[in-house]
């Protein structure tokens, strides 16, 4: 199965889903990931609807809804799955609480992994998965972490993302890939480097190497790999940003 080159529509929110969607396809990407904050609301079926229209004019695909569902009590999935399921997107990111795994109390963790489970079953009643956010401050915080959360809901439509812990030198950001391979369904890919500077992708060049080599050689390679992210927030910048991605793939 080959890796899917795509957008995180987040990366450009100040652009409407049309500009968003052009810029995607002229830089030669795929699949866009289209974000819950700004270009489809939570709910409005009809704005989903629209954006998936505009997806498919431009020659891409929706390959997930990047939502802001925090599990834990009082979420709501479900107009989040309308959305989804308006849009046509069969994969939706979710985030494991707000609250980081080795500060949440006993109860605390229960409560997100309770909402986690109940939210996955009503997805997958509509043919939708969920991914976890691999993301500090929440309970999927790093890869033990992570694998502790998908074993205690135990589905299969459950997955994680995976992206470089911020900060993390290339050897230990690709180790926490490998201790979650089996489970990853997407990856967001940028290079930030020391901590939070946007540098250009090939500017952590051995990272995304060491990266696309082993998850070519996985069992399930992730689906896709979403470009989160531009130096300066450029649009400018995506076209040099995709070409390396794409290289990479190749």
């Amino acid at each position: 199965m080959s890796i899917r080159p795509g957008l995180c529509s987040v990366t450009f929110r100040q652009r409407d889903p049309a500009g968003v969607a052009a810029l995607a396809a002229a830089a030669g990407l795929r699949v866009i990931e289209w974000g819950g904050d700004v270009h489809v609301p939570p709910g409005d079926a009809a704005r989903a609807a629209e954006v998936a229209r505009i997806t498919a004019d431009a020659g891409l695909e929706v390959c997930s809804y990047g939502s802001y569902f925090r599990a834990g009590p009082g979420e709501e999935i479900a107009p989040i799955l309308d959305s989804a399921e308006a849009l046509g997107a069969d994969r939706i990111r979710v985030w494991a609480g707000s609250i980081g795994s080795a500060s949440a109390t006993p109860q605390e963790h229960a409560a997100v992994i309770d909402s986690l489970a109940a939210a996955t079953a009503q997805a997958a009643e509509r043919g939708i998965a969920l991914a976890l956010e691999f993301h500090g401050r929440t309970l999927a915080d790093g890869p033990d972490a992570t694998l502790r959360v998908l074993a205690e809901v135990g589905s299969p439509h459950l997955s994680t993302y995976w992206q470089p812990t911020v900060s993390a030198p290339d050897e230990i950001a690709l180790a926490e890939y490998d201790r979650l391979a089996d489970r990853v369904s997407a990856v967001h890919v940028f290079s930030w480097w020391p901590v939070a500077q946007r540098l250009p992708l090939t500017g952590r060049d051995e990272l995304w190497r060491g990266f696309f080599a082993r998850a070519a050689a996985a069992p399930a390679p992730p689906r896709d790999a979403l470009l989160e992210f531009v130096p300066d927030d450029a649009p400018e910048a995506l076209a040099a940003e995709a070409a390396a991605l794409i290289a990479y793939l190749a």
